[in-house]
């Protein structure tokens, strides 16, 4: 047990003791849901840089997150959001990304991967038209399926700005979905989590959108594994998943309410796509293992403590989640320091992390308190809190 003062709301100071790290069981194959964790990455804080500038990662410690992911028995999706993509890490910084995982997951023979192919390199602008996106599109696609990866067909900013209809949306996956290899996961981003990407598939009202969505999805069943909708409502997941066509997966974005998502009802379930699968990994892992006993009190019994902490970890401005995820990487010693691509490390205060080591260490995903509370003092002596 380690004990420390934290903020509370009004500055006031609170002690904390830490519980027990939780004793969760490893998923073995075969799987009774497909898990994607979102993995961010590890800057390197000892590179000559501009850090709101450039982008220096430390390689290796990106690399081993990956393995431990793959080892808990969940997949990897690289080159996400997660990952900062668009909001710090460039397309040429993903494609040397994507590379590197797709190397190491040859390590491990049921190692689950796939990659984002987006538009990101097309800055959007007055003057980028729906061709140049479709072209930016088929780009980043033909280079993922180079590298022999699956891909993730991620939403594009510079779609979102060009188009000026529907159709517009249906021309390009129209396009990019008849020349792709392999089934793609379509990722329907929402605004919440990239105000850019406001009104995508031609409509502000989400239903209509999904409209949009689903007949693309229909037309091209069989070149879509699945589409992952990131909006936090279960019931417009719920809604689309009971829509798609026989062999199109849903792989729950919805970081408040994937525990019953996964679980499901009597007339399906959602597979998962998610960031906070990412710092909530080794719980996750005892869940699926639960799962696939049939063990449904006990899968809802070690995700139910997570859902507080994804909550608090993803509240608005929602876009900042990342830094959560990586200070939960720092306190559970898969990197030793707190800093990120963009000093993104910033975009949360003190208090947004105290709740977080705290919610944390209720969920036990705290591996070792001790070095976990070290490590917060460490944090808290920054912010002057003695």
């Amino acid at each position: 047990m380690a004990t420390l003062n934290l903020p509370m709301s009004g500055g006031v100071l609170e002690a904390y003791a830490t519980g027990t790290p939780g004793n969760f069981a490893v998923a073995k194959p075969p799987y009774p849901r497909i898990a994607f964790a979102a993995a961010h990455v590890v800057a390197d804080p000892l590179a000559e840089q501009d850090p709101w500038l450039d982008v220096k990662l430390d390689w290796d410690r990106t690399i081993a997150f990956r393995r431990h992911l793959w080892s808990l028995g969940l997949g990897v999706a690289e080159a996400m959001d997660t990952a900062q993509r668009g909001m710090g890490l460039d397309w040429t910084g993903a494609q040397e990304l994507i590379r590197r995982s797709l190397d190491a997951a040859k390590d491990f023979p049921d190692a689950v991967i796939a990659s984002g192919a987006g538009t990101d390199h097309l800055n959007p602008g007055p003057d980028v038209t729906v061709d140049d996106v479709i072209r930016a599109y088929e780009e980043q696609c033909e280079a993922v399926e180079a590298m022999g990866g699956r891909i993730i067909l991620m939403a594009s900013r510079a779609l979102a700005k060009a188009a000026r209809s529907p159709q517009d949306y249906v021309r390009v996956y129209d396009r990019v979905l008849s020349q792709v290899k392999e089934p793609v996961i379509i990722h329907w981003l929402g605004e919440m989590f990239d105000p850019a990407l406001e009104g995508y598939w031609g409509h502000h009202d989400h239903m209509q959108a999904m409209e949009v969505a689903l007949d693309v999805i229909a037309s091209h069943a069989s070149k879509v594994d699945g589409v992952k909708i990131s909006l936090l409502d279960d019931r417009k997941e719920i809604a689309m998943r009971r829509r798609l066509p026989r062999g199109v997966r849903m792989y729950t974005g919805d970081d408040f309410n994937y525990a019953e998502l996964i679980a499901g009802d009597g007339e399906g379930h959602s597979d998962a796509l998610l960031g906070i699968f990412d710092p909530i990994a080794p719980a996750v892992g005892g869940a699926m293992a639960a799962l696939s006993r049939n063990d449904l009190s006990t899968f809802h019994e070690i995700l139910a403590p997570t859902v507080p902490l994804s909550r608090h970890i993803f509240k608005a401005p929602t876009r900042f989640y990342k830094t959560g995820v990586v200070f939960m990487a720092w306190l559970n010693g898969h990197q030793d320091h707190f800093v990120m691509v963009g000093g993104q490390q910033s975009t949360r205060s003190i208090q947004h992390f105290s709740e977080l080591f705290r919610l944390a260490d209720k969920a036990g995903l705290l591996s070792d308190p001790e070095r976990a509370a070290s490590r917060m003092k460490t944090l808290l002596a920054l912010h002057g809190v003695a």
